[in-house]
């Protein structure tokens, strides 16, 4: 192993035991690849599963895996329109599982994000029975404040870019950034143990 998958593999057993101290399933895997396969091994068949947008799951191809017969999705890519996306978001949130990734995570356990819509943060929040949240090793921040300048000063930043490429300055878009943060969630605790599912995974993954 090199010295960075020696240090991914320890700084993820210590969150592992603090993610269980806040009532979070922790796991680690090395590879996308092995978090999908760890996806799949936790969601059974006939379930109920929904998505946020996240450039995570994308890199892991979520998409692809779940779409067959074996599961019934609520795909939010399949539907066009403020009106059905809209209806969409609110049928997520009586899934049995959410998928998800997190803007940031704290290496004291806690998760951090943003939202513009609220759709996302809301499932985290309250609703589906099983939150997976998917999260490579380049979301990890030393402390809550680094987690937050992480989220409003570069992820929320690149989130833009990914749907809008042709802003004609940096003000502008750092502007925009900011109304994307229009919501910021911190989640220090489940009270139901274990709904939260955390998959660390060994590889820099979305933003």
């Amino acid at each position: 192993m090199t010295e960075q998958e020696d240090y991914n593999s320890l700084l993820a057993k210590k969150l592992i035991t603090e993610f269980d101290k806040r009532g979070f399933a922790g796991y680690y895997c090395e590879t996308k690849e092995d978090a999908l396969n760890k996806i799949l091994e936790i969601i059974p068949a006939n379930a109920m599963i929904s998505y946020g947008g996240s450039a995570t799951l994308y890199d892991i191809g979520i998409r692809e895996a779940l779409n067959n017969k074996k599961y019934h999705v609520f795909d939010p890519n399949a539907v066009e329109g403020a009106l059905e996306m809209d209806k969409m978001a609110r049928q997520a949130l009586n899934a049995d599982y959410y998928l998800m990734s997190s803007n940031a995570i704290t290496e004291q356990g806690e998760l951090v994000n943003a939202d513009g819509y609220g759709n996302r943060v809301s499932a985290l929040i309250f609703g589906p029975k099983n939150v997976i949240i998917v999260a490579g090793m380049n979301k990890l921040a030393p402390d809550l404040d680094a987690a937050i300048e992480r989220v409003e000063k570069y992820a929320a930043r690149m989130i833009l870019l990914k749907f809008k490429k042709d802003y004609p300055d940096f003000e502008t878009l750092d502007k925009a950034a900011s109304g994307a943060v229009s919501q910021l969630v911190i989640t220090r605790k489940s009270t139901v143990q274990g709904r939260i599912k955390v998959i660390l995974v060994g590889e820099n993954l979305g933003f």
